[in-house]
């Protein structure tokens, strides 16, 4: 019981005070210095443990006509994930008014139409005046907003935005997955 109470009182001083043990992870890039709810319960998740991962950061609607896309993303992220790759899924009725369902209602299509398993987060905002801040970084480092549903930015291990792909892009073509094995071949800094 002692030693728990030491070792919790450690953990929250680590936590308060910033400290990391010599061996942790390096620090998060600011690209990835944020925290969404999970889609499917709203659970806080901090994007940092993405961090040494090649990302693909998508917009994503239910009803548009890019939604089969929804397959060649999950397609892709079986394919890579092992070698450490991650697709990261931001629903937003932004664009056509195309997603307007509920966080819940958007899980149960994603799992029970294309079997989405790739992390998912909480309906958002993308663009305008206010889109959520990664989106807004997005936009700002590399100077394209999303254009319509399942625009797509592509993020290198060491969290710096490398391409931008339009929603006619499908995530099945070379253009994404050359990109995609070449950032998997190199190592994080």
């Amino acid at each position: 019981m002692h030693r728990y109470l030491i070792n919790s009182l450690f953990g929250l001083f680590a936590l308060l005070s910033g400290f990391q043990p010599a061996n942790a992870a390096t620090t998060c890039s600011p690209l990835l210095s944020h925290t969404f709810p999970r889609l499917q319960d709203e659970a806080p998740q901090n994007l940092c443990q993405y961090q040494g991962k090649v990302i693909l950061v998508v917009n994503t609607a239910s009803f548009c006509g890019f939604t089969s896309q929804y397959e060649g993303l999950e397609k892709i992220y079986a394919k890579y994930k092992d070698q450490g790759f991650v697709v990261l899924g931001f629903p937003s009725n932004d664009f056509g008014q195309q997603e307007p369902g509920s966080n819940k209602e958007i899980a149960d299509f994603c799992k029970n139409t294309y079997d989405v398993k790739f992390p998912m987060f909480a309906k958002s905002t993308v663009s305008g005046n206010s889109p959520n801040p990664l989106f807004k970084m997005l936009i700002a480092k590399t100077g394209t907003t999303p254009k319509w549903n399942f625009y797509k930015y592509l993020i290198d291990r060491n969290g710096n935005v490398v391409d931008s792909f339009g929603s006619m892009t499908k995530p099945s073509s070379s253009s994404i997955t050359g990109p995609i094995e070449k950032l998997l071949g190199e190592k994080a800094q």
